[in-house]
């Protein structure tokens, strides 16, 4: 199966060069969507040989990265692509894992808290545990897809699978209406457990998403605005 690994970056100068390096030892084609930073990771991946990337004049969102990251993996022919941060919270050699995996399923989806005892760890911030708990209930009580991590962007995906959905929220959001649209299309999904990493958990989110209230609220729309089929923003054709 021919495998694209797509890297979405934002500020990542300081950890994207070792990420890179030890991907390599898997021999896929990287990809990397850097999001308008600021921090000089363009100088550093300019310095990276044999990869792709992909660079946003400003910063234009996660799901941006995500959407473009598909894109690309779709017109020039891959069969699968994985996603994954390059911050460090995503371990490189459990990219072997999602490849073993994603020939039997349309969508192999990480997740931090299908090991129950993962959701005791103090390293968590307790709102963006709670958030992620409460969406993922919503979800599944929803979809009924079982989902014990909505959030995680340790991910594989069909390209025939994606091509079968229209993403088009650049946000944090983004997986919601992944979520939704792949219960809609009745894709075939396996949750893998991953390792639990929170390298910076002072993590901040861009302008009033800071509120976790106003997070969880844009969260919600997002589901249930793909629950009533409308679609806010232009809808983007991958074929």
């Amino acid at each position: 199966m021919n495998t694209l690994i797509a890297l979405p970056a934002y500020n990542e100068q300081e950890d994207i060069g070792f990420i890179i390096s030890q991907i390599k030892k898997y021999d896929l084609d990287i990809l990397v969507i850097d999001d308008g930073s600021t921090d000089g990771t363009q100088e550093q991946l300019s310095n990276i040989k044999n990869i792709s990337t992909i660079s946003h004049e400003k910063n234009l969102g996660y799901g941006q990265t995500i959407i473009d990251a598909f894109k690309y993996g779709i017109s020039n022919g891959y069969d699968s692509i994985i996603t994954m941060d390059c911050d460090g919270q995503h371990i490189p050699e459990e990219v072997q894992i999602f490849l073993t995996q994603i020939s039997d399923y349309d969508i192999v989806s990480g997740s931090r808290y299908l090991i129950q005892a993962n959701k005791l760890d103090p390293q968590i911030p307790p709102d963006r545990y709670a958030i992620n708990m409460e969406i993922t209930k919503l979800l599944n009580e929803t979809t009924k897809l079982h989902l014990t991590d909505s959030f995680c962007g340790f991910k594989a995906y069909k390209t025939n699978a994606i091509k079968r959905m229209k993403l088009t929220e650049k946000g944090y959001g983004m997986p919601l209406q992944l979520w939704m649209q792949a219960w809609k299309s009745r894709l075939s999904i396996k949750e893998i457990p991953v390792k639990l990493i929170y390298n910076n958990a002072d993590k901040r989110f861009s302008g009033e998403l800071d509120d976790p209230s106003i997070r969880i609220d844009y969260y919600k729309t997002i589901i249930k605005r793909e629950m009533s089929g409308s679609i806010r923003n232009q809808e983007i054709a991958y074929i």
